[in-house]
C-alpha cells in the first residue's frame, strides 16, 4: 500500500502516522488529537516524544514501543 497519494500523506498507514504526530514539529497537532479522541477531564498540555524500545523475551512474546510521555492540566 502506498503511504504518499499524490502529494498528500495517508495518516491512515504506519508512516503517514508518524510523519505527521511523530515529530516534535508538529507536536501541537498531536496533543489536540488526543485531547479530541480521548476525552479526558484533565487535558493533555505538553508530551516527550521517546525512542525506547522493549524487545521480546522469547520468540512467541511481542515487542512494545514506548515512544510517547503525556503531561496533563495537573502535571
Amino acid at each position: 500500500m502506498m503511504c504518499v497519494i499524490g502529494k498528500y500523506i495517508d495518516p491512515f498507514t504506519d508512516f503517514g502516522f508518524k510523519w505527521l504526530f511523530g515529530v516534535e514539529k508538529h507536536k501541537h497537532l498531536l496533543i489536540s488529537f488526543l485531547n479530541d479522541l480521548l476525552n479526558l477531564e484533565n487535558k493533555i498540555v505538553d508530551i516527550k516524544y521517546r525512542n525506547l524500545e522493549k524487545l521480546s523475551v522469547n520468540e512467541y512474546d511481542r515487542k512494545a514501543i514506548f515512544d510517547l510521555y503525556c503531561k496533563d492540566e495537573r502535571g
